[in-house]
């Protein structure tokens, strides 16, 4: 069952039934909103069989954070020969916006010069990473956040307790794949209770210990998980200022502590990290130190 994202499933799927499906896709949204998803559907609706394990489908993913031109090189070798079950191959290239220069390079010969009949599927949060004739050679289909409703809806659904339904609803943030991270893993929204105290106590903290906090965390398999924690701690601080109200995930001393000025610094640096996380390795610890400055 696919939530959300109706209008692109519709325009998707007129395009199969007109005959008018491009050569390449480019779907561009946030993480987590189901970019893949829509993508494994799509092929699922072209193939009229689950793409898993199909002979005639390709996946390509980042190896230590890049794909590299051999992966593109085999790629455009693998598009050169026939299908063997369908009438075309299909190819998903997720973060795409990882292929080093060199890759790109000749993932461009692959779209300026197909070989065969075959549909690409590059799926990126950012988009401006890539090669503009990449892009211009595109179907860019743009992804949004899911509404809220939506969510609530499906987590109703699976026999979620209507308080937990409304809290993972809000936190999700309209990112189905985080709200199903929380269902399959109950345990994750006590994880992340943990953190808002952890976050607390460290701001609270002398310096020499957010410096230490830091290197701990850059260190960690899941600062992602904690950065998306702290994007909604301050968020709703910064929504209940500016509301001038507050609630229990953001206390009166909490709102009535940060400025406007020092919140958007904080959701900046953190938005920064989460950058750096996606695209490179380099300054990431010091762009940890500096949130910890800010905090």
């Amino acid at each position: 069952m696919i939530i959300g994202h109706k209008k692109q499933r519709q325009f998707l799927e007129q395009m199969i039934r007109s005959g008018r499906l491009p050569h390449a896709l480019l779907f561009s949204g946030q993480e987590k909103l189901g970019k893949k998803t829509i993508a494994l559907d799509l092929i699922s609706l072209l193939f009229g069989e689950n793409p898993k394990n199909h002979p005639d489908f390709i996946s390509i993913e980042p190896i230590t954070k890049q794909i590299q031109i051999d992966q593109i090189r085999n790629l455009s070798w693998r598009l050169a020969l026939k299908p063997i079950k369908a009438q075309s191959l299909a190819v998903i290239i997720d973060q795409a916006h990882l292929m080093t220069k060199e890759a790109q390079n000749c993932f461009l010969k692959t779209l300026e010069e197909p070989r065969g009949p075959s549909l690409l599927i590059l799926i990126t949060e950012y988009p401006n990473f890539l090669l503009p004739t990449i892009l211009s050679r595109c179907q860019i289909i743009k992804f949004y956040p899911v509404k809220k409703e939506e969510i609530r809806e499906y987590l109703g659904e699976k026999g979620i307790l209507k308080e937990k339904i409304e809290e993972i609803s809000e936190i999700s943030l309209g990112r189905l794949g985080i709200a199903i991270e929380f269902l399959e893993n109950p345990g994750k929204l006590k994880e992340r209770e943990a953190r808002i105290k952890d976050l607390i106590k460290i701001s609270n903290s002398p310096i020499s210990l957010r410096f230490q906090y830091a290197r701990d965390l850059f260190n960690r398999d899941n600062l992602r998980e904690v950065l998306n924690t702290w994007l909604f701690f301050f968020r709703n601080i910064l929504f209940s200022k500016l509301n001038k109200s507050s609630s229990q995930r953001a206390p009166a001393a909490l709102v009535n502590y940060y400025s406007l000025g020092k919140l958007k610094n904080i959701l900046r640096q953190i938005q920064k990290i989460f950058f750096l996380i996606s695209t490179t390795n380099v300054n990431q610890r010091l762009a940890l130190e500096i949130l910890m400055l800010e905090l």
